[in-house]
């Protein structure tokens, strides 16, 4: 056992004494330690009742004979932390995880690893740790919240984007302040993950997907029992995996990312997926490009029209018969990869044997898609030579080819004020700079805006790009991710007030349209801003980033 280098002989004797302060019997020393890393905590309504899912995960390993040894991650809750500072600080949490867990892990010699997670960006931090430690581990998610029921017209579903919608809606004078305050009481009725095909959802469906969690990870409701047996069958596997010597290297494999990709594809997740999925696969050895996401996305069909794009949520999907039946749904067409390894210890086509689809109408057959492409798709053009992505499950049709002019906007502040005072016209593009992940610093989500344009209604009439990026809640023709960024001397940062920008989804295009030579010219009298940040964690973060084309990962 790995850890046998902290337990094992006379010279370890000071090692085993430190156990024994702490209770641990010689039984449990000699055990394999299995670490589980905890998020829980009491602001993230996804992390709020994880100490019962680790507690859980506790009993399967005793079950299975190892020894569970706990310890604690950090979180943000982006609901919490959007439209203020409080945002700069969420993706660069991602790095902190991992490496946390990195040096939790080999300065403690654990055997395996269990890792409970929930929401944005710890998920994919804890996945990002797996795959650098290539020890045995199993990823555990809370799962997701129920959607909310108005009060006063229980047919109508809501989630937390129903609320930021909203506020837009009584700016413009389409809802009372009373209307309001009846959605924001039953928007988000239970602890877990926000209802809808979020980003958390996203990476805790893409992670069953991948194979780095057990049937069920992404979909089974945060209330339900069965998320606690779950995390006791996650406890018990986690010894089998350490016995056979199944690590992340031999599940997160290249064939295995394509899997996720096709997942996310297939669902329409989040945009972030395309941050995060680069730079986990960064950590296994692998290269995720661009490029491969639209290869992807045209070829598969999207089957599920879940919030924010549709009226489903992942309470839905579950009962519909969840990421085993999706897999089938693709496996059945060609697009999945079958033979990848999966922490069941089986392969997928083994774990898909028995799925089928209880609802065709939230989980669609291949002859009758959504759409014929995927939920994602990657731009690129003389605005974004590197790219930029944009949901285009979640987009109006009429506004998937459009052109217009410019508004510009050097902040979110900026941009969400004149939105919230009227300022903003039908036919605008605006253009939100110095948000990426240097400029920022940290590439704020920016769900304030794009929900208040949607709540205004003028989502069938306005785009919004921006080198920050968007909440997995945002809808309509929001295109985030500019590569390269304003701070990085991208073309976003000469763009001015008045310049026509067209949008062309079908073609995969978002052009400026100046010359080059009219934008070398601007370039010649440009100076980038003074950083906003400018000490503690987030100035080193911002002084190592790498563009958001490449996942956004520390260098």
């Amino acid at each position: 056992m790995k850890s046998d280098s902290i337990k094992k002989g006379i010279e370890r004797a000071p090692h085993r004494s430190l156990f024994k302060s702490m209770g641990y019997t010689n039984e449990e020393i000699k055990r394999p330690l299995i670490g589980i890393a905890n998020s829980a905590n009491t602001i993230i309504p996804g992390h709020i009742h994880l100490n019962t899912i680790v507690e859980a995960v506790k009993a399967g390993v005793y079950m299975a004979g190892g020894t569970p040894i706990e310890f604690g991650t950090i979180g943000v809750c982006d609901g919490i932390a959007m439209n203020h500072i409080g945002m700069k600080y969420s993706l660069g949490s991602r790095e902190l995880i991992a490496d946390s867990i990195e040096v939790m892990a080999i300065a403690h010699s654990f055997d395996a690893m269990v890792m409970v997670t929930n929401c944005d960006k710890i998920t994919p931090g804890m996945l990002m740790a797996a795959a650098r430690l290539d020890l045995p581990a199993i990823i555990v998610s809370g799962g997701p919240m129920l959607s909310g029921r108005h009060s006063e017209n229980q047919s109508k579903k809501l989630d937390l984007v129903t609320v930021f919608e909203s506020v837009g809606s009584v700016l413009s004078g389409k809802m009372t302040e009373s209307e309001l305050e009846i959605i924001e009481d039953e928007a988000c009725p239970t602890c877990g993950s926000c209802a809808g095909m979020f980003t958390a959802n996203s990476m805790n469906c893409l992670t069953e997907a991948i194979g780095m969690g057990l049937p069920g990870n992404g979909t089974i409701p945060a209330v339900m029992s069965a998320r606690v047996r779950l995390a006791k069958t996650a406890g018990m596997q986690i010894l089998k995996l350490h016995e056979l010597g199944i690590t992340p290297g031999k599940i997160m494999t290249e064939k295995a990312f394509r899997n996720a990709l096709t997942v996310d594809m297939a669902l329409g997740c989040s945009t972030n997926t395309v941050l995060h999925l680069p730079a986990i696969a960064r950590e296994a050895g692998i290269s995720i490009n661009l490029e491969m996401i639209n290869e992807i996305s045209e070829k598969t069909p999207h089957l599920c029209s879940l919030s924010p794009g549709g009226s489903y949520h992942i309470e839905d999907l579950n009962r519909a018969g969840g990421i085993g039946a999706a897999l089938k749904v693709l496996s059945n067409g060609g697009l999945i990869n079958n033979d990848c390894l999966t922490v069941t210890g089986k392969t997928v086509e083994e774990n898909i044997e028995t799925a089928r689809i209880l609802d065709s109408d939230v989980i669609r057959p291949l002859n009758n898609p959504y759409h014929k492409q995927g939920g994602l798709a990657v731009l690129f053009g003389n605005l974004a030579p590197d790219g930029c992505v944009v949901k285009q499950s979640a987009v109006r049709e009429e506004m998937m080819q459009h052109k217009g002019p410019a508004r510009v906007f050097d902040s979110e502040e900026e941009a969400t004020s004149a939105i919230m005072e009227g300022k903003i016209n039908k036919g605008d593009v605006l253009v939100i700079r110095y948000e990426g992940p240097m400029g920022g610093p940290g590439m704020r989500e920016m769900l304030t805006p794009t929900s208040a344009i949607a709540g205004m209604n003028l989502d069938a009439h306005v785009a919004l790009i921006t080198d920050g990026r968007f909440s997995g809640g945002t809808r309509g023709a929001a295109i985030g991710h500019i590569s390269p960024e304003g701070m990085q001397k991208g073309p976003i940062a000469v763009i001015q007030e008045g310049d026509l920008i067209s949008v062309d989804i079908p073609n995969k295009k978002l052009t400026l349209n100046l010359t080059d030579k009219e934008i070398e010219k601007r370039f010649s009298r440009w100076t980038p801003p003074q950083p906003k940040i400018k000490k503690g964690y987030m100035a080193r973060y911002a002084r190592m980033v790498s563009s958001a084309s490449e996942g956004a990962v520390i260098k």
